[in-house]
C-alpha cells in the first residue's frame, strides 16, 4: 500500500504480533500495512474506556484543569468563543467539551464509546453530544468554528478521509487542535516497542511534524502555532484556508 500522504513506497518497518508496519520512503510515514478492517475500527471503540471506568475517568480536576488551558489559546486564537461553536472529536468524558462551554462556546462532542458519553451527559449535561466515528458522522450540513481532536487521528486507517472529514466538519477560517504521538521526537525509545504509543491496531497510523503539517496542507490547513514538547508528541493549532475553498469552487 502506497503512502498516504505523499504517495511513495514504503519498507518493511516491523512486523508486531499479526500487526505490519511500513514506513514511507518519501515522507516517513509509519503506518500498518494492511491497516484494519472498517468493522474491526468499529468494534475496537465500543467501550475503548472500560465502561467509564479507565484513565481518561480518573483525577477529573486535573483533566478539566488541562481542558480549561487548552481552550483558553484557542478561544483567544478564535477571537473568544461567545456565539461560537465548538467540537471535540474523540470527547471521551467531555472534559475539553465542557471547558469550550465555559468558555462561551457552543459546545459538542462526539465520540464512538456509548459509556464514555454516557459518563460525560451525567457529568456535563449542558453539552451535546454525538455518537459515532467522524468518518461516519452526518453533521447535515452544520460546520463548527473550532474543532479539537486530541490523540484520535492515530487510529484513523485513512488519514485522508479523516482529515477531509475534519475539513467539512470546519467553518471557512475555522481552528483545528490537533495532537498525535510524534514518531520522529528524539525521546522516542529507540526499541519502539517500548514507546507507549506504540500500541497497532489501535493506533494505526505514526506522524512526525513534517509529514502531518503535509497532509494537514493537502486539505486545506495552514499551521499557525505548534508547541515545543519535552514528550514525543505533536501539538498544534492549524487554520482552514479561504483560499483553498475558494480555488476548489474555481475549478
Amino acid at each position: 500500500m502506497s503512502c498516504q500522504i505523499c504517495s511513495a513506497g514504503a519498507s518493511s518497518y516491523i512486523t508486531h504480533g499479526t500487526h505490519h508496519l511500513v514506513r514511507c520512503q518519501g515522507c516517513g510515514l509509519v503506518y500498518m500495512d494492511p491497516p484494519p478492517a472498517p468493522f474491526d475500527v468499529q468494534t475496537m471503540y465500543a467501550d475503548t474506556y472500560n465502561g467509564a471506568t479507565g484513565s481518561y475517568f480518573t483525577k477529573v480536576d486535573r483533566k478539566l484543569k488541562r481542558s480549561r488551558h487548552r481552550i483558553r489559546r484557542l478561544a483567544r486564537m478564535c477571537g473568544g468563543g461567545a456565539g461560537r461553536s465548538f467540537l471535540d472529536v474523540g470527547s471521551n468524558g467531555g472534559f475539553m467539551v465542557e471547558a469550550a462551554r465555559e468558555a462561551g462556546f457552543a459546545a459538542a462532542g462526539l465520540e464512538p464509546d456509548g459509556a464514555a458519553i454516557a459518563w460525560a451527559k451525567q457529568h456535563f449535561p449542558r453539552n451535546r453530544y454525538l455518537h459515532g466515528l467522524l468518518e461516519e458522522t452526518d453533521f447535515g450540513g452544520e460546520q463548527f468554528d473550532a474543532i479539537y481532536c486530541s490523540e484520535v487521528i492515530e487510529h484513523a486507517p485513512d488519514s485522508n478521509r479523516f482529515v477531509a472529514a475534519l475539513a467539512a466538519a470546519l467553518k471557512l477560517g475555522g481552528l483545528l487542535y490537533l495532537t498525535t504521538p510524534d514518531i520522529s521526537h528524539w525521546r522516542r525509545p529507540r526499541d519502539i516497542t517500548k514507546w507507549d504509543a506504540f500500541c497497532p491496531p489501535s493506533h494505526c497510523i505514526y506522524f512526525s511534524p513534517a509529514n502531518l503539517t503535509r497532509l494537514l496542507d493537502q486539505h486545506g490547513f495552514s499551521v499557525e502555532w505548534r508547541a515545543l514538547s519535552f514528550k514525543p508528541g505533536i501539538k498544534l493549532i492549524a487554520r482552514k484556508r479561504v483560499e483553498s475553498q475558494q480555488a476548489k469552487a474555481a475549478a
